[in-house]
């Protein structure tokens, strides 16, 4: 198989350049190396491209939003950074000096992540094309060699497959988050504006509030007897409710609706909108949506578990309250789809919990766990099974516990050994052998230093901690592979129906387990379609043929808010 790298060797000298060379699959060139400044890069692309490569990059999300605003997809990539930190912690990767050198580098975590750097510039030589590049040639051996490294870093056996699994789903998800960030969330700003007039009244100028969070600011004031207070500052906010005899320890929208009081309904409602207006007001319209479009960055393996963050713009909080303002086009529809209960699912995958597979076969899984174990009583089969996953084994979760286990021992035992492992300073991974950072310094400090009553409560509250973290990892972050591969599926097939001539629109939004697709209105029924497939693709190619089901629900709206 073929192999095209990339590298980026000039950005000091204010110049977007890549060295381009097709290689074979041991690292041999195929052809001589090209240096490409500018917009030539999107024509060298475009032209290899027709001999479907893995193009290789250091990081996909600093070379490819270029070329889609040039015009130009690709494929296949294999990221060298995410590829890099998956790696770095990967418990099955195979021994060698590069992934020792790797280890002994600071933490990703604590610096500031790749996808965040400032992006290239673009050269003023735009369309040059050298076949001779000069010094920079080591660059591009650079890049190679990393890549083969990573590669060999990769066995053979099971465990290789699935690591190497991984890495594709990644690289795939760098592509796929760069394609949506260019697709954009179809945005109606008029439907904004008039969602925010509505909740806090005419725009003003900035640092004025607006005309109904003063007026429920006003009513709190006298409410409270306090005519200078400023509701924004839980500082002030408290010592006022507590000058008025309200007994209070903070200002929290949960605590508050237990109390008895006039001002609660008004100081709900002042929260409320005050939440719109910071997060989603008229300044966040007129930085974040531009040609009615919503264009935040995602940023890919974001969290430790690999799980998808955003960079700005609150990608992964569009409210309720603005929902209506996702619109789709004239001619154009949202197929909005999420997988149903889906961490609970991989649990059972995961543990190969027969009976909490059958629990979920063909129906509402938590129902399933009632019927078999509790009585039928849903709330409380939904609380067991979170409680399991999530380690709250406290209160009505620990109360509960005893029958779920006893109903799943397979299921809930796994959770508890990742919480041990957790607890003893160790390493646990997902499906696909995403590793858990190790445990730091501080912490193994901490649990040595346990020699009074004191340290060693501290100690057992740090041990437990980790552990809580281990027990949802291992569920987490296999959810989290089983997304990557359910839209990697899915690009794969809209991709063919574009090959084919037919516009099947485009992956636009992800949350975790939920997507959104902007797709032409007669395409609608044929997406449903190809999500539902997708997601059993997804599962098989994860686990295999398991008796496990990951069932979807999609459906089609105009706009975001009639999904749920």
């Amino acid at each position: 198989m073929a192999t095209h790298a990339i590298s980026q060797p000039d950005l000091e000298a204010g110049a977007a350049t890549a060295l381009v060379q097709l290689v074979d699959a041991g690292g041999t060139a195929l052809l001589p190396p090209v240096q490409v400044y500018g917009d030539g890069l999107a024509r060298v692309v475009a032209e290899l491209e027709s001999r479907s490569p893995r193009w290789v990059f250091d990081s996909v999300q600093a070379w490819y939003p270029a070329l889609l605003a040039a015009g130009v997809q690709v494929n296949r990539a294999h990221d060298l950074t995410l590829t890099r930190n998956i790696l770095r912690n990967a418990p099955h990767a195979l021994p060698s000096d590069y992934l020792a050198a790797l280890r002994r580098e600071p933490d990703p975590a604590t610096l500031a992540p790749a996808h965040l750097l400032p992006p290239a510039r673009v050269s003023e030589n735009q369309g040059e094309l050298f076949s001779e590049p000069k010094d920079d040639s080591g660059a591009l051996e650079n890049v190679l060699a990393e890549f083969l490294s990573q590669r060999a870093a990769v066995a053979g056996d099971e465990r290789g497959r699935r690591l190497g699994l991984l890495i594709a789903a990644e690289s795939a998800g760098a592509l796929i988050g760069a394609e949506m960030t260019h697709a954009g969330v179809p945005w109606d700003i008029a439907v904004h504006h008039r969602l925010l007039e509505e909740a806090l009244g005419p725009r003003v100028p900035a640092g004025v509030r607006p005309p109904l969070m003063e007026n429920l600011a006003v009513r709190i004031r006298e409410l409270l007897g306090a005519p200078a207070l400023n509701p924004d500052s839980p500082q002030e906010l408290l010592r006022a409710m507590n000058q008025a005899g309200i007994s209070v320890t903070n200002t929290r929208a949960w605590e508050l609706t237990e109390l008895k009081h006039p001002v609660v309904e008004p100081l709900l409602a002042y929260k409320k909108i005050a939440r719109l207006a910071s997060a989603n007001g008229y300044a966040w319209v007129d930085r974040w949506v531009k040609n009615g479009r919503f264009r935040p960055e995602y940023v890919v393996g974001g969290v430790v578990t690999g799980r998808w963050a955003s960079h700005g713009g609150g990608a992964l909080q569009i409210p309720h309250q603005v929902r209506s303002a996702v619109r789709a086009d004239p001619g154009m529809v949202l197929v909005v789809a999420d997988a149903a209960q889906l961490e609970p699912r991989i649990l059972a995958a995961l543990s190969r919990d027969t009976a909490l597979a059958a629990a979920a076969r063909g129906k509402d899984l938590y129902q399933g766990i009632a019927d078999a174990g509790f009585g039928g009583d849903r709330a409380h089969a939904k609380i067991a099974m979170l409680g399991a996953m999530y380690g709250a084994t406290t209160g009505e979760s620990g109360r509960l516990m005893p029958k779920l286990k006893a109903t799943y021992p397979r299921a809930v035992g796994l959770v508890e050994w990742a919480a041990q492992q957790g607890e003893a300073g160790a390493d646990v991974s997902s499906f696909l052998g995403r590793g858990t950072p190790p445990a730091s310094e501080a912490w193994l400090r901490a649990q040595k230093r346990a020699d009074s009553e004191e340290s060693a409560r501290a100690a057992l509250a740090e041990a437990r901690s980790r552990g809580r973290f281990t027990r949802n990892f291992i569920v987490q972050s296999t959810a989290a592979e089983w997304a990557l591969c359910w839209m990697g599926e899915l690009r794969r097939r809209l991709r063919a129906g574009a090959a084919a001539g037919t516009d099947l629109g485009s992956l636009v939004f992800f949350l975790h387990d939920e997507i959104m697709l902007h797709v032409p209105a007669e395409q609608a029924e044929t997406i449903v379609g190809l999500v539902h497939e997708s997601a059993k693709a997804a599962a098989d190619l994860l686990f295999g043929p398991i008796p496990v089901d990951f069932p979807v629900t999609a459906v089609v709206v105009d706009s975001y808010d009639q999904a749920k």
